[in-house]
């Protein structure tokens, strides 16, 4: 039997406008962090409603920044999801810190609020909830338990570009936000990252941070300050010492901590903010397809859609179907291997992060997290992405009806 073509999971949307953008770039004096950048940071943070937003090489990068702000270190404990990406836990890593996962709500595959209050000790120091699939987490159940024990709070929006929790945009609500701009997720810069914050003082540790932790603004040189009106001339020069005159050496700059080299260009800004421009509209057609989905799912024995909560508005990145084995005759992986087979390019999201040989030293076990382990066994990814065809949706919808109405998988 002949199958159409390939359809996977997820793929970006690239039109004219976009190859001019980057073109246009190309043709300029600045390919690396130039103009192109800061309008793409001014341009997204007024799009999530944030004060400031830093751009950075990838989301991975802009959560290692997140962690670094927040002053993550040795000793501390940092609460997060298993269901999520490896790299929301590896930040936490990164500084030296320890993860501690709580498990999620079995309705929206949010880490559950009540399973944070229960993780947090002494030593906790934030919490990095994840919007899964796009549908934003009980943000004020978590600013709750935030607020009572004094901790910082990072929302991994990796999936949520766009989404809203009781009418404002995600993106300004918590004490740093993360996106990730990778080719699946609703805009793209190739690779990038973005963190947005209301925060001058986080603001202005994570632009240093992309940066080797340099700094060439004046007010924030150690050494002139304190050495000003003594010998602050050795370390700037013997002509133009700042001391003594009002503009100090253009060349000096501070390296005032170890930061790394996670800038984005303005060749990826430049896209950045074309596909910026078309957010909305990607939006909806996520939304579209979602609906076309629910509709065909709906009365489908064994098949459960997304449930979504009233007060939030998803982003769709994921459309992630449940298999009840006893209802449907079959398990997720035998349906799983039928849609490959057929062209379906299904996906899991995701294997708990607990699950991974770099974790087994924590010493979690699949019985601490029932929730997640539940979600895992029966959890599936259809194809969701802007530019879906309308037959291909329909095609997702007539093979998952063709599995279930016959339950042997005919070839």
């Amino acid at each position: 039997m002949t199958y159409g073509g390939f359809i996977p999971y997820g793929r970006q949307w690239i039109d004219e406008d976009d190859i001019a953008a980057v073109v246009e770039v190309l043709r300029s004096d600045w390919l690396t962090t130039g103009p192109k950048v800061k309008e793409f940071e001014e341009a997204f943070a007024t799009y999530v409603n944030a004060e400031y937003a830093v751009s950075f090489s990838s989301g991975t990068a802009a959560l290692h920044a997140a962690a670094f702000a927040a002053g993550f270190g040795p000793g501390d404990e940092v609460i997060t999801t298993p269901i999520t990406f490896v790299a929301t836990a590896n930040c936490i890593l990164y500084m030296g810190a320890t993860p501690v996962f709580a498990d999620i709500d079995p309705r929206t595959y949010n880490i559950d609020p009540e399973q944070v209050a229960r993780k947090v000790t002494p030593r906790t120091k934030a919490v990095i909830p994840v919007h899964f699939a796009g549908q934003p987490c009980d943000l004020d159940a978590i600013h709750q338990v935030a607020r009572e024990h004094g901790l910082v709070v990072i929302e991994d929006a990796a999936h949520a570009l766009g989404a809203e929790y009781k009418g404002k945009r995600i993106g300004g609500l918590s004490d740093m936000t993360i996106f990730s701009f990778h080719p699946v997720k609703h805009i793209t810069t190739g690779e990038g990252g973005m963190v947005t914050t209301n925060s001058r003082q986080l603001y202005e540790k994570l632009v240093m941070f992309r940066n080797h932790g340099i700094t060439r603004e004046r007010e924030k040189w150690r050494v002139w300050r304190e050495n000003i009106g003594t010998n602050a001339d050795q370390y700037i020069s013997p002509q133009n010492g700042f001391g003594n005159s009002k503009l100090a050496a253009p060349w000096y700059y501070e390296v005032q901590f170890l930061g790394y080299n996670y800038r984005l260009s303005d060749i990826q800004a430049a896209l950045g903010l074309s596909q910026l421009k078309k957010a909305d509209y990607f939006l909806k057609c996520r939304e579209a397809i979602a609906k076309a989905y629910n509709q065909g799912f709906a009365h489908l024995p064994g098949i459960i859609i997304p449930y979504q909560r009233d007060e939030v508005r998803s982003s769709w990145h994921l459309y992630v179907i449940q298999v009840n084995e006893r209802t449907a005759g079959f398990n997720r992986d035998e349906l799983f291997i039928f849609l490959r087979e057929r062209n379906i390019g299904v996906n899991i999201h995701y294997i708990p992060v607990y699950r991974q040989p770099l974790y087994h030293h924590l010493g979690y076990c699949s019985q601490d997290f029932p929730g997640a382990e539940g979600y895992y066994h029966r959890t599936l990814t259809l194809p969701l992405f802007s530019g879906m065809k309308e037959e291909e949706i329909a095609r997702v919808v007539s093979t998952v009806t063709q599995a279930l109405k016959h339950g042997d998988f005919p070839s």
